[in-house]
């Protein structure tokens, strides 16, 4: 079609206007431009903890667009998470800083990324509820504008830094439930305008600050489940803004501040499990605002009438059990009020305005013996939970065990033989599970035919009792006489996992027939992980024909993990029978001829064993002064101590028939203690005497390290130049020996594969976890034993501690291999946990391809095991590497395995991930990366490979690897 020029022109000048409308409205809203520095340290925090952001807004773009700069509240809207938000500012707002960053259970996994210290515009930092690993950094001191930050319900550990002093400006501040140590620095004192500090159940210890009397705007401060000592300061008193007190569960020493007085704007108030000292209630008189009141186990002596509780009006919750309060059942009790009055000495009865107390308050006060019976029988047992009777292994017959029992009551039998009581109500729970039931392996639905470790009889622990504060256990009518109980104990509520929801923690005191018999007994910690068995044994007189066990909670552990209302003691069997090796009574009816025989021989029995102890005293004579020397000089040990006589009988005098092993620091030997047990002995080299007294130090250091993926150290004997350690044996051997050793074993695919997954969680615990970290150095194949079922456990961890640096301690089985050692470490020395990460990589390796790192019998081209896979890796065949032998196996699974091997086995450490992100890798709980670099050790071999000819074997082997074997 033909145009005309004035309508050319039309269609210019519309065209003209169209462009020129544009750029207006481009002038109108131009873009946001987010702080360079910012938009990289968010990408890189985003990145190395595995996260993409939300879908609306683009983190690969400008972080500060969309829901960042727009008024959509990221705090409280889940669907924004994880998410940022952004201040701009400047002229037409281009300018933009990141003021919040929201990262809220996530299981998000490994240490706390370096470049959040480049958001420093950050007012509002949430990190909660995931499972960071490494320390509190100290860096975070430098965000300055903070006005709240949480790091609470993480795996981090070491201390508080005092750089976190720096942030003035903070006004919450949540560090509970982690894996701190130490205690508050004082530096602290400086965040005046704190109003929220939440530090209970972190592992901190010491008494609170002097510098905290500052702290006079805190309205909100939770402190239990700690190792707090001293008194709790006169100055908390001069909160006058404080609404919430908690301060269970740790070591403060009574009596209780009068100042406490003055908190007249309390709304609850939760003191717990005071030492010594005596206290009077005179001090909650003004605190007329509280709905929660709880002052168990305070050591307070007093009459109730003394305060007028018919002014509390709110009052909800009302705990003053396991106290020496006295006097008549008050008569303000309404139907409203939640009571816990037991384990005082009240007069109860019902005549106080006909109120209905709880049911059996008159037998659950102290020194009242409403169980005693007339004996009638000599054992029992009893499935705890359970609601029908099992059959055990041990021939007993486990009774049911189904009482819905309530906040204070009891249960008899109707025999009567046994009987269940129970007191307390778990705090802010909306439902209260008294009776827990196991989960099925995938934590989601309730299974009944779970599996546990360690027993025959995995049906006694699908459910178990539990109880907010106290529960007890009572033989009624047993004959007087000496008995064997035994109490049955698997953890069912929390889950081995590097989720948040694994970092619950049940902390319990044990008392039998009045007497503790276990302080702060841990279930999961004592069985090395959940859905695991642990047997607790012990011989009790039973007097009267009443016997009592009693499962104390003293405010230790967690409130809250996974939800409301799962903390406090759990049982899930019990037994008592007759003990028959027990002595047997006295007899009236002796002869004076009798007596004096015994006496007899007692004498000139005594003359031979004095005689033979003062020879062999003398003997010992130095050696006993120089080991009492060593115990003035740095303290006698905790851990457990063998005498050498004990452990040279127990292992036959070092046997040739009960060796082991020969490892990297010693000779190691069965042996067979006299109680019957089996134990490994491992004989280290000599050390030096400046050398004993740092072995005593860091052999209890190494002691306290412990996980189920750990050998445990029973002891150890300090006698003589060679010291002995005394450590659990393993039935299955070292993996090496598994894998290609001559005893191999039959390792299919799930059990390789559980073998590397407990490898690289011992790993993470010892670098990330444990309040004391490690660097192993000599992660190998013969350094993971196995046990009975085939469960991978890291030995000689800590070691390389007890030996002066210049000296090798690192065995070879083959030589001219190179092993595993990483490349700084092999030339240069340098040492960190990146180390032990190679080494990992080095034996998921070996593990898939069942055979070592070097094997000179397969060719060249696959004689070391590293540059073999990467060619598969490069060629696309990876799972060519896999065993033969493996008749079957998960593809999927075992290729996740060999790229997590190939990411760690990387030439710069910074490229090795944190064996905390190795775990979340190898369970599918994140992805695996692309190993894209080839380690330029790898190519070094492969250039010098080629230019070597036939007539030098071996000369491929050089370079690095010459200097590794150097090291070794």
């Amino acid at each position: 079609m033909r145009l005309t020029r004035s309508s050319s022109l039309r269609g210019y000048v519309l065209s003209a206007l169209l462009l020129l409308a544009a750029s207006a409205k481009a002038q109108q809203a131009p873009p946001t431009r987010t702080d360079p520095t910012e938009a990289a340290a968010v990408n890189a925090v985003f990145d190395k903890l595995g996260q993409t952001a939300s879908s609306a807004w683009n983190i690969s773009g400008d972080p500060c667009t969309g829901a960042a700069t727009d008024d959509t509240n990221i705090d409280s809207d889940m669907n924004f998470n994880p998410a940022i938000q952004c201040k701009c500012s400047g002229q037409n707002n281009t300018v933009c800083h990141i003021t919040k960053l929201k990262m809220y259970a996530l299981n998000l996994v490994g240490p706390i990324p370096e470049e959040l210290r480049n958001l420093t515009h950050l007012t509002n930092l949430n990190l909660m509820q995931n499972y960071l690993t490494g320390p509190v950094p100290s860096f975070l001191g430098e965000l300055t504008a903070l006005q709240y930050m949480s790091l609470a319900i993480n795996a981090l550990s070491g201390s508080v830094p005092k750089e976190l002093g720096k942030l003035v400006n903070l006004i919450s501040l949540g560090i509970s439930m982690n894996n701190l140590n130490g205690s508050l620095p004082p530096e602290l004192g400086n965040m005046v305008k704190l109003e929220q500090l939440y530090i209970d159940s972190s592992g901190l210890s010491g008494p609170l600050p002097p510098s905290f009397s500052k702290l006079t705007s805190m309205k909100i401060l939770w402190a239990s489940d700690n190792d707090f000592t001293g008194q709790i300061p006169d100055y908390i008193g001069s909160f006058s803004n404080l609404l919430e007190l908690r301060f269970q569960g740790n070591s403060f020493q009574g009596p209780l501040p009068t100042t406490l007085s003055n908190l007249v704007q309390l709304t609850s108030l939760r003191i717990g499990d005071i030492v010594n000292g005596s206290s009077s209630l005179a001090f909650i008189s003004n605190m007329t605002s509280l709905n929660t009141l709880v002052l168990r186990n305070c050591r307070i002596s007093d009459n109730l009438a003394s305060v007028n509780f018919s002014q509390f009006a709110t009052l909800t919750l009302l705990d003053f059990s396991y106290n020496q309060l006295s006097g008549n059942f008050p008569s303000w009790v309404s139907p409203n009020l939640t009571l816990n009055l037991v384990a005082n000495n009240f007069v109860v009865s019902n005549s106080n305005n006909s109120v209905l107390l709880p049911s059996g308050l008159e037998c659950l006060q102290r020194d009242t013996p409403c169980f005693l019976g007339s004996p009638q029988t000599t054992s029992f047992a009893v499935d705890c939970g359970s609601s029908s009777s099992i059959s055990g292994s041990d021939g007993s017959v486990y009774l049911p065990d189904d009482a819905n029992l309530g906040p204070a009551s009891y249960y008899v039998t109707g025999a009567p033989t046994w009987g269940v009581s129970n007191v307390g109500t778990f705090m802010e729970a909306s439902k209260r599970d008294y009776i827990i039931q196991s989960l099925n392996a995938s934590y989601t639905v309730y299974s009944p035919t779970r599996q546990f470790r360690n027993t025959p009889d995995s049906e006694l622990f699908q459910k178990a009792r539990m109880s907010p504060s106290s529960l007890r256990y009572f033989g009624v009518g047993l004959e007087n006489g000496n008995y064997v109980v035994t109490l049955q104990f698997a953890e069912i509520v929390f889950e081995d996992s590097q989720t948040w929801n694994s970092l619950g923690k049940r902390v319990f005191d044990i008392y039998i027939q009045g007497e503790r018999k276990e302080q702060n007994f841990d279930i999961r910690k004592e069985a090395r992980g959940s859905y695991a068995a642990v047997q607790k044994q012990y011989i009790i007189p039973v007097t009267r024909n009443f016997l009592e066990i009693h499962l104390f909670w003293a405010g230790k552990g967690t409130c809250c993990i996974p939800s409301q209302g799962h903390y406090g003691p759990s049982i899930s069997a019990l037994s008592v029978t007759p003990a028959r090796n027990a002595a047997p009574k006295r007899s009236k009816n002796k002869t004076g001829v009798i007596v004096g025989a015994a006496v007899g021989a007692v004498v000139v029995g005594l003359i031979v064993v004095l005689t033979g102890l003062y020879v062999r005293m003398q003997k010992s004579r130095k050696l006993s002064l120089e080991q009492q020397d060593l115990y003035n000089t740095v303290g006698r040990p905790n851990l457990f101590t063998y005498s050498y006589g004990e452990l040279k009988t127990a292992s036959e005098n070092f046997n040739s028939s009960n060796f082991l092993g020969e490892g990297g620091y010693g000779s190691v030997y069965k042996g067979k203690l006299s109680d019957g047990s089996v134990v490994a002995i491992k004989q280290l080299s000599e050390t030096s005497r400046q050398g004993k007294k740092q072995f005593i130090t860091e052999i209890e250091t190494i002691s306290q390290v412990q996980h189920r993926n750990l050998v445990k150290l029973y002891g150890c004997c300090l006698e003589g130049n060679y010291p002995l350690l005394v450590y659990e044996y393993l039935d299955n051997g070292s993996l090496d020996k598994a894998l290609f050793g001559n005893g191999r074993l039959n390792l299919d695919w799930p059990t390789r594969f559980e073998i590397c997954l407990g490898i690289a969680r011992g790993l993470a615990y010892l670098h990330e976890e444990s309040s004391i970290r490690v660097v192993h150095r000599d992660i190998k194949a013969s350094n993971v034993l196995l046990d009975a079922n085939l469960n991978s456990k890291i030995s000689d961890f800590g070691l390389a501690k007890l030996y002066d640096d210049k000296n090798t301690h690192i065995s070879t089985k083959v030589a001219g291999t190179f092993g595993y050692l990483a490349p700084e470490y092999a030339m240069r020395g340098h040492m960190s946990e990146k180390v032990d990460v190679f080494a990992f990589g080095v034996v998921i390796l070996e593990t898939i391809a069942g055979r070592p790192n070097y094997d000179g019998r397969l060719g060249e081209d696959k004689a070391y095991l590293l540059e073999w896979v990467w060619q598969l890796y490069e060629d696309d065949h990876p799972l060519d590497v896999t065993d033969p032998r493996l008749a079957e196996f998960n593809s999927e699974e075992v290729l996740r395995a060999i790229r997590v091997g190939l990411l760690c086995i990387q030439s710069s450490p910074r490229q090795r991930p944190p064996m905390s992100r190795v775990v979340s890798m190898l369970v599918g709980d994140i992805e695996v990366p692309e190993a894209v670099t080839k380690p330029s050790y790898v190519i070094e071999w492969q250039s010098n490979a080629m230019g070597t000819s036939s007539s030098e074997p071996g000369a491929e082997a050089m370079s690095l690897s010459s200097v590794i074997d150097e090291g070794r």
